[in-house]
């Protein structure tokens, strides 16, 4: 079972930075909204936040608008 956030070397890899501070700037700056600093002093980045953002939007379906009937 993968662990439920993201690791330390996995988060300075991924911002390039090694203080917290630089990496939660960077990671909201990538768009992980969720990135927060821990009670530990640390970061803290769930991992399903982290695929989720990486896998992008999810596509929708078109919108189809219903046909009208016009009386003449």
């Amino acid at each position: 079972m993968p662990d439920l956030l993201l690791s330390d070397a996995e988060l300075v890899a991924l911002t390039g930075y090694k203080r917290a501070s630089e990496q939660i700037a960077e990671l909201h700056r990538q768009g992980f909204a969720r990135a927060r600093k821990s009670i530990a002093g640390g970061v803290s980045l769930e991992r399903a936040h982290y695929e989720a953002v990486c896998r992008g939007p999810v596509a929708q379906a078109p919108k189809v608008r219903k046909p009208t009937v016009r009386m003449a």
